[in-house]
Parts: structure tokens; C-alpha cells; sequence
């Protein structure tokens, strides 16, 4: 078994940090095996260098290798690139084609991007790493294949799995042995090596000296975040030898060619997001909807309570939390005082009532009697909230309806309106002919 620096030495790879090494140190043990293997860490840490090294130490060497990047493969094709098809199988599809777990039998193949796979094809894959087998688009015939699997990811898969956009189970099949990368930003020491020789690098390739940190400049090139981590710190080396005429470059120049620097101060991230992460637009209206109408039946019940009562004063004290509701908090005390004046507004009406009261003894009437108050009287419930006819449930009513609006959303474009319901163009026409739209 080869030793880490070896290894290092063989495939380029740079770096003396002690979570680097335990990594590289995971790939040579678990190589000689079958074991299925996930690589997890940031894009840019060089993840497609482990799935060489388990290649290159295993059994499989002399067979294929093949790397396959599933995020930048469409959807509506990667099941035929993965699986193959049969012809005829679908439009264009002119002749057979093997796909890549076929031709990459009895070596191994590189999944990058994994967690970008639809959840359909994700089915097919965990019958792979099941039992070995496969079934091609459009065919019948259940094939066999014997290659090893080595996936990697920069999604935080339980979060994937939390929001249903990737198997459990497939996880758990995949990530057998997980090797994780470290991010540059934890790997201090090695940034200054690296850059250098990148610089190095550049300056054989485009035939110029090779450029010089000052130490404020390497002090800055430690403090920065990196994001994009090696493949950001590559194209900066690249840009400052090109572009720059005197090769030994400042603190000021450097951090001219470095988005942000200076601006990552520390911040509270939410890693968590609200539960109300809503799934639709139609989930986000209903919600709003449900608020008005609380809010237009507090109010009914305020109006009423003020003008039953002719005291907007005593109605503030009694529902202040209500009002706080509506209004929200003390600040906008001002916006309920003014409803209130407009309330009070109405008892000023038959205030000359209550002046003749004393002299002449006249039967003063309440509110709710007064003539002006009659009509409502007879309506004792007209605050009420009105109940609506219950929204049918039938799926297949819910199931037109969509179809009837995405149609309509794509003017008729069936293959948009297909992508948009998330069915295939398949299922979207047979949906179509049976409902006779």
C-alpha cells in the first residue's frame, strides 16, 4: 500500500493539512474493496481527485473509469446517458445506445454532482447499488453490471432529504464509506504554498517570472475566506500573472483582485429556515387570504363593541391585545385612535338626545333601538362571517383544473406545461386526450 506523500506526488495533490491527509489515507484503505464511496465538501476543494486515487489502487484499474457530471446533464435525457435505451424508445432515439453503467462494466464510475439527480432516476441507481442490475429506456430485459461507485456532492444531503429532494435510503447505499474535504479556508497553511505554486505554474506556462507576495500580501491572502476555495485561489494566481507588470505584488494589489476582501464580517446566519417554507404560490395566497379575514372579523367585532358602547376609550383597555393585532404595537396606537374618533362619530349624532334628558324627561333611546339603528337590528347577525359552499376534493376535478391553468400559463406549449406540473410529455398527452381538451 502506498503512503500518503506518494500519493500526493502521483496525483498533484498539494497540501500538509492533517484533515487532508486522513482523508487521502481513507481512499488508499477503502480502495482495495467494493465498497461504494461519497466524497462530500465546498465546490472548488478538488473532490475528483479522490475517485482517481480509489481507481487507480484497486482491482479495477485496468478497467474503465468514467466520470459522469449528473448536474449538467438534463433531466429528460440523463436516464438514457446512465442507463442507455433501446430504439424507438422516444423521439430521436434512432438507435440503440449503451449508457454509461454498461460500457463501465467492470471498472468504476465517478457520479459528480449526485445530488442533483431526480428523484426517478435516484430509483434506478439504488437498484444498481442493490443488486448490480438495470433496465434500459424503452426495454423489457433487466441487464446485469459489475462496476464500482464512487459518488461526490457539495449539498448537505440532509437537508436534501429533509425536503424530500433526495432518497434516505440511496444516502445510506452511497455513503458507505464518506470522505469529506476540507474547505481552503481551513487549511492556513497551505494557502501560501499553493498559490505559489500556481504562480510558479503560470509563469512556465505563459513565459514570464513568477510573481512575489509581500508579507502584508500573504497576511491578506490568509485572512481572505475563499470561497470557491482552490479553484478561486487558482484563477487569482492566474489573473495577478497575467495582468500585473511588477511581479512583486502588495497587500492593496492583491486585494484588488479579491471580491469582498475586507467586508466578511461575522453575521448571524439563520441555518434554519422558517417552517412556513410554503410550496406554492397558491399556498402563500391562501395564507394571506386566511389573515384578511381574520383581521376583517376582528375589526367587525371592534366596530360593533365601539358602537355599542360609545366609549372608544373603555374599548381600547378592554381589547388591547386586538388591537395590537390589528394594528400592531403601541407605536401605531395613533392609526386606532383614529378609527376610533370615526366611530365615536356616530354617537355624536344623537347626542342632542341625551341634552333634552334632564328638562324635559324624554325616554332616551339606546343605540341598538334608535330608528337610524333599526334596520340593523332586525339583521342580529349581520357582523357575522359568511360561511362559503366547501371547495370540492375530487382529484380528478384538482387534476383538470391544473392541467387547464399550465396549458394556459404556457399558451398551450405542451412541453413547458409538462415541465411546469412536473410529468412527462407522455403522461401529459394521454392526461389531455382522456379529459377530450
Amino acid at each position: 500500500m502506498e503512503n500518503v506523500q506518494a500519493i500526493k506526488q502521483r496525483f498533484g495533490i498539494i497540501g500538509n493539512d492533517v484533515k487532508l491527509n486522513r482523508a487521502i489515507e481513507k481512499a488508499i484503505q477503502v480502495a482495495p474493496t467494493d465498497i461504494s464511496v461519497l466524497v462530500t465538501g465546498e465546490s472548488g476543494v478538488g473532490k475528483e481527485s479522490i475517485p482517481k486515487i480509489i481507481h487507480s489502487l484497486s482491482h479495477r484499474k485496468h478497467g474503465k473509469f468514467i466520470a459522469v457530471n449528473c448536474g449538467a446533464i438534463p433531466e429528460g435525457t440523463i436516464d438514457s446517458e446512465l442507463f442507455g435505451h433501446e430504439k424507438g424508445s422516444f423521439t430521436g432515439a434512432t438507435q440503440t445506445r449503451s449508457g454509461y453503467f454498461e460500457e463501465a462494466d467492470g471498472g468504476t464510475i465517478f457520479l459528480d454532482e449526485v445530488g442533483e439527480l431526480p428523484l426517478t432516476t435516484q430509483v434506478r441507481l439504488l437498484r444498481v447499488l442493490e443488486n448490480g442490475e438495470f433496465i434500459k429506456v424503452g426495454s423489457s430485459k433487466v441487464q446485469k453490471t459489475n462496476v464500482r461507485i464512487v459518488a461526490a456532492t457539495n449539498v448537505n444531503m440532509f437537508e436534501a432529504i429533509e425536503k424530500e429532494k433526495f432518497r434516505e435510503d440511496l444516502y445510506y447505499r452511497l455513503s458507505t464509506v464518506e470522505i469529506h474535504l476540507p474547505p481552503l479556508r481551513d487549511r492556513k497553511d497551505d494557502i501560501h504554498l499553493l498559490f505559489r505554486k500556481f504562480a510558479s505554474d503560470f509563469a512556465q506556462k505563459y513565459k514570464m517570472p513568477a510573481i512575489r507576495l509581500e508579507d502584508e500580501a500573504v497576511h491578506a491572502l490568509l485572512k481572505y475566506r475563499w470561497s470557491g476555495n482552490i479553484r478561486q485561489l487558482r484563477n487569482v494566481a492566474e489573473q495577478i500573472s497575467v495582468l500585473e507588470q511588477d511581479r512583486t505584488i502588495s497587500a492593496d494589489t492583491l486585494t484588488g483582485y479579491l471580491p469582498g476582501a475586507g467586508k466578511n464580517l461575522p453575521a448571524v446566519i439563520n441555518e434554519k429556515k422558517s417552517q412556513a417554507d410554503f410550496g406554492s404560490e397558491r399556498e402563500i395566497l391562501y395564507k394571506i387570504l386566511f389573515d384578511m379575514k381574520s383581521d376583517l372579523n376582528d375589526l367587525k367585532k371592534l366596530t360593533l363593541e365601539l358602537m355599542q358602547s360609545g366609549s372608544s376609550q373603555k374599548v381600547q383597555e378592554e381589547n388591547q391585545n386586538l388591537i395590537q393585532k390589528i394594528y400592531g404595537k403601541s407605536d401605531n396606537d395613533a392609526d386606532f385612535d383614529t378609527a376610533a374618533k370615526s366611530s365615536d362619530a356616530v354617537s355624536e349624532d344623537y347626542s342632542d338626545i341625551e341634552d333634552y334628558e334632564d328638562s324635559e324627561a324624554l325616554e332616551v333611546l339606546p343605540v341598538s333601538q334608535h330608528p337610524a339603528m333599526r334596520g340593523r337590528n332586525e339583521d342580529k347577525y349581520h357582523f357575522a362571517e359568511e360561511i362559503e359552499e366547501e371547495e370540492t376534493l375530487s382529484l380528478q376535478d384538482k387534476e383538470l383544473e391544473l392541467i387547464k391553468k399550465a396549458l394556459d400559463r404556457n399558451h398551450g406549449k405542451r412541453k413547458a406545461a409538462a415541465s411546469e406540473l412536473g410529468i412527462s410529455e407522455r403522461t401529459l398527452y394521454r392526461k389531455i386526450k382522456q379529459y377530450d381538451l
